[in-house]
């Protein structure tokens, strides 16, 4: 890499997709001999013909059906016996569970892993199960789908129809997983609790309501303005729990439970504990996580397909960003899936940077930034959520802890079971843990959620604009089709100066990230509408506050950075779009207070020029510069203390 923050580099080659519809050999292993009649027999394949016809011919005595089953009786009693001395536990040798209603249910607390697929099946044979076989009858396309500027109204996103909460607990309007349209107060339609956007960035996406960030717009077209490119910022699906847990974490708690495994007991609310079993993997998409990105790539084709013809004047395909982490390049592919349908090589090309130390990449800037680590700094996140949940979580501990015997609960294991209920519904479809906490406790976690990400990574952190102002770059050379003059932050100089890598010029760009690294773009960007109630407090909720992670980074969050011509406006104008909420751009110098919150194109490059100045990358992210505990220094920019101070 060119970049001086960086020291390795690595070249991707494209694969080639080859398949022979018309092989011979496929058609020998896939189609009848013979025309099929109305004779069942016809179809049946020589050799079992042959082998019925066998077995007509044999005759059995009284006498051999005798000898048979003593026989076989004999044979099973001498293989279980074998086999209880091969194996002398209480469980078959297996890798998986056979059958739920064999064995007993394992300790509770314990974890129970389900490894598929096999890692070598038996039964695999890929010539007979070719991917492409011809015959695929007419396949015509139509016109691509502009629901942006057509439809006459836009498609909401209630979130998770996939999903089960409790519905005795939370109203008949949890049933579904649907809440009604979000009025910013986190409840939904006729005052219905949402449980689903009450987990900060453990929420699934959904669209927030119509004036969610202070504009009374929607993200179709405004009246006399036609969309002219998109560029999406998108978060990858719902995931496991991370191997990392600043605070709390479900295999933490868990962990805690099986030390004590053979003391404790459970009762009332948390009967169902007795026979619980930890069932979460770690760090890679969940079921639900894979059909979030294909469902948004699906979306997103309905709305700005159009966009695609431009590819087709061009004699070009678009290229899309993801990272090499596993739930990143599953959600890119997912999204892909959605977007162009499948098989879709030749339709795009996925561009994978890597996520590692030592390599520069701006849809994961830390591991570039030695100071995101905090090093000997402290970890603001950790310490405002701590503080925050011994005043929500009171009560809850000191109810539950009556219902567990010969174990002694804390707010942080409390706090543990509320992530467990949200990372469980993401993984398997339902959760008990859900059942435990009050309406008043859920709105606690989802801003227990705010604090540690306003301090971790947004308008709190000292380095989320460090972080997020590489994006910020590279959103400038798109718009301005002008590569980027100097590599002084996260941007990787071989991939960005490459017109193959990093086109410039085109219609529609999606990037796939992490919720850390939109909260760091939104904090470079200077939205500061959702900096207003800052620094938040670990006291209490403020009331009507702007900064809600559930709406800005949950699974699968959004970004549209819209592109349009509008007749009553004489340059193009840009606006900003979270998980279909129009933002207000009047934190960016310059842009006006518009209705749809549109900015003149001109008027927001030269302003994030301007900040892109202003942003050291090197002494926020190499400085020795340092932020004591707890409240002693705050910011609302996302920036550290200035040399000297």
């Amino acid at each position: 890499m060119s970049n001086p923050t960086a020291t390795h580099t690595r070249d991707y080659d494209d694969k080639e997709y080859n398949s022979h519809p018309d092989s011979d050999l496929e058609q020998q292993s896939l189609l009848p001999q013979h025309p099929r009649s109305n004779n069942d027999d016809d179809i049946t394949p020589t050799t079992a013909t042959s082998t019925k016809s066998w077995l007509s011919n044999l005759r059995f005595s009284p006498l051999h059906l005798t000898v048979s089953f003593v026989g076989g009786i004999i044979g099973g009693v001498l293989a279980q016996h074998l086999i209880c001395t091969a194996f002398p536990s209480s469980h078959p040798p297996s890798t998986y569970h056979d059958s739920y209603d064999n064995y007993a249910p394992p300790h509770a607390g314990s974890s129970e892993v389900h490894n598929f697929p096999p890692p070598t099946p038996t039964n695999i044979f890929p010539s007979l199960f070719p991917t492409q076989v011809g015959y695929a009858g007419i396949t015509p396309t139509g016109a691509e789908a502009a629901l942006v500027a057509t439809a006459p109204s836009y498609p909401i996103h209630t979130g998770a129809p996939a999903l089960v909460v409790p519905a005795s607990h939370f109203g008949e309007k949890a049933k579904d997983g649907h809440g009604g349209k979000h009025n910013g107060t986190g409840k939904g339609d006729k005052g219905k609790f949402d449980l689903f956007k009450h987990w900060g960035n453990l929420s699934p996406w959904y669209s927030v309501g119509r004036g969610t960030f202070g504009l009374d717009s929607g993200p179709e077209a405004p009246d006399g303005c036609r969309v002219t490119g998109l560029h999406f910022l998108h978060r990858h699906g719902a995931r496991y729990p991370t191997s990392y847990a600043s605070y709390g974490g479900p295999a933490n708690f868990t962990n805690r439970l099986n030390k004590a495994a053979s003391g404790w007991t459970a009762s009332g609310d948390l009967e169902f504990m007795n026979d619980w079993t930890y069932k979460l993997g770690e760090e890679v998409l969940t079921p639900f996580g894979r059909q979030q990105l294909f469902d948004l790539g699906v979306s997103m084709r309905l709305k700005y397909g159009f966009l695609l013809k431009n590819f087709t004047e061009s004699n070009t395909i678009p290229v899309f960003r993801t990272e090499s982490q596993d739930r990143m390049l599953s959600s890119a592919l997912n999204f892909a899936i959605g977007f162009f349908g499948y098989p879709f090589e030749g339709m795009y090309q996925q561009s994978i940077t890597i996520e590692a130390d030592g390599f520069n990449n701006t849809l994961a800037p830390y591991k570039t930034c030695p100071n995101t680590q905090f090093k000997s700094k402290a970890d603001r996140g950790r310490y405002y959520v701590a503080k925050w949940a011994n005043v929500y979580l009171q009560g809850a501990t000191e109810r539950l802890g009556g219902m567990l015997e010969g174990f002694e609960l804390s707010v942080e294991d409390v706090y543990s079971m509320q992530q467990m209920c949200a990372y469980e519904t993401v993984a398997i479809g339902y959760s008990k843990f859900c059942e435990l906490f009050t309406e008043e406790e859920w709105e606690g976690f989802n801003y227990a959620m705010d604090l540690y990400f306003w301090y971790d990574s947004a308008f709190g952190s000292p380095v989320a604009r460090i972080q997020g102002i590489g994006y910020v770059q590279e959103l400038l050379a798109r718009l301005t089709h002008t590569k980027i003059p100097v590599h002084n932050s996260s941007t990787n100089a071989t991939l960005d100066d490459s017109d193959i890598t990093f086109p410039l010029g085109q219609s529609l760009y999606v990037d796939a990230t992490h919720e850390v690294v939109v909260l760091n773009v939104i904090t470079a960007l200077n939205l500061t509408n959702f900096a207003r109630d800052g620094p938040l407090p670990a006291t209490h909720i403020p009331p009507n506050r702007s900064f809600r992670v559930s709406e800005l980074a949950p699974f699968a969050t959004n970004v549209q950075f819209q592109l349009l011509s509008c007749t009553s406006h004489p340059t193009p104008q840009i606006r900003i779009i979270i998980n279909d909420g129009v933002v207000p751009l009047t934190g960016i110098r310059n842009c006006p207070k518009q209705k749809d919150g549109m900015c003149p194109l001109e008027t927001f490059v030269e302003s994030q020029k301007e900040i892109v100045g202003e942003t050291d990358w090197r002494w926020g992210c190499f400085g020795e510069w340092e932020v004591p505990e707890g409240e002693e220094w705050e910011t609302v920019v996302g920036y550290p203390p200035a040399p000297g101070s």
